[in-house]
């Protein structure tokens, strides 16, 4: 216990560098035009615009990418067609009311965890209102083209979906997840590792299959690619930002209600909210940890200040892990300042029996 009392201050430590970690870039004010405007979300609403009125995804993608001055090379700095096109099929109307009910459907899951979980009211409508606090960005109107929005409330509803001997839906919803954005794939490699681990080969097999097929979907869509990129168009520059585990931290607190405290305060919840996660004894909490863990990791060593949006694949469920912190914490100290010894006495044989 004491052993990881010292890790728990260690972690708190480490999120406390964010402090003198970058900050995610301010968002932009906005322009005239998107070609003034280097905001992802104007990207991607141009695309989806531009499909309405009859554009093909792949040339008007290539178009609107050269236009806003963003790279084009390797294949994966374009996003796969599937929710541009989608959205270019519905009315603003309908995607917003998919977007809404995709949250409500995310709320509801996890409320019933929650119900198993959490025996008593207040409990559970304290882990509602951390989940709501990770939904905050989820539910910004504006943000409606952002394929990180989509692929992170998937990866919530497919995480809470998932149970020892059904998990055909949670699949499928994960799948879906990294079909919109391919970073998700890092969710089903998890996913499919912690059935294997947990002698679940059904379903490790299942996740594998869903691997299989997104691997497919890249082949095809870097070939797409290929024929409307030029030589001539720009490269991306890399993603090899080594921005540390302070660089994750900031971009959880600016897209979750951690933005609402102090830099300091956010810091130290976070890292208190990784801890809960450790101390509900349940093997969602334990995957969920898994999957928070190496998206920080991939966050702290890959992403570069402007990419710092990749956290929202995680967003929507990270501060639950808050409503479990306090009854981890009066255990952990508990056992901690426990000093009671155990005594063995010898007893010695009768030499007469």
């Amino acid at each position: 216990a004491r052993i990881a009392a010292a890790l728990l201050g260690l972690l708190l430590l480490a999120c406390l560098t964010s402090l003198t970690a970058p900050a995610p870039p301010a968002a932009g004010t906005g322009t005239e035009s998107p070609a003034d405007d280097q905001r992802d979300i104007i990207l991607y609403e141009t695309i989806v615009d531009a499909i309405r009125h009859g554009g093909s995804y792949y040339p008007t993608a290539a178009e609107a990418l050269r236009v806003g001055n963003y790279p084009l090379r390797p294949f994966i700095t374009m996003r796969m067609p599937g929710l541009a096109m989608a959205q270019a099929h519905l009315s603003p109307a309908a995607v917003l009311a998919l977007l809404y009910a995709l949250v409500l459907a995310v709320a509801l899951a996890w409320y019933a965890r929650f119900r198993d979980a959490l025996t008593d009211w207040p409990a559970r409508a304290v882990a509602m209102a951390l989940l709501a606090g990770g939904l905050m960005a989820f539910v910004q109107a504006d943000l409606w083209a952002f394929h990180e929005l989509w692929a992170g409330l998937l990866i919530a509803l497919s995480l809470a979906l998932r149970r020892e001997g059904h998990w055909i839906e949670a699949v499928a919803t994960g799948l879906l997840a990294a079909l919109i954005r391919e970073t998700a794939a890092l969710y089903l490699v998890i996913m499919a590792v912690a059935a294997w681990r947990d002698h679940q080969r059904r379903e490790a097999f299942g996740w594998s299959a869903a691997i299989a097929i997104l691997a497919i979907a890249l082949v095809a869509h870097a070939f797409a690619v290929a024929r409307v990129v030029g030589p001539l168009d720009p490269a991306s520059p890399g993603w090899s930002g080594m921005l540390g585990i302070g660089f994750f931290i900031n971009a959880i607190s600016v897209s979750t209600a951690l933005s609402l405290a102090p830099v300091w305060l956010a810091a130290i919840l976070a890292g208190l909210s990784l801890f809960g996660w450790t101390a509900w004894r349940d093997p969602l909490a334990m995957r969920a940890l898994l999957v928070i863990a190496a998206y920080a990791a991939l966050l702290a060593l890959f992403a570069r200040p402007d990419t710092f949006y990749w956290v929202l694949l995680i967003a929507p469920i990270f501060l639950v892990g808050l409503a479990f912190a306090p009854d981890g914490l009066r255990d952990l100290a508990a056992r901690a300042l426990d000093r009671r010894r155990v005594r063995v006495q010898r007893v010695g044989m009768d030499p007469e029996r």
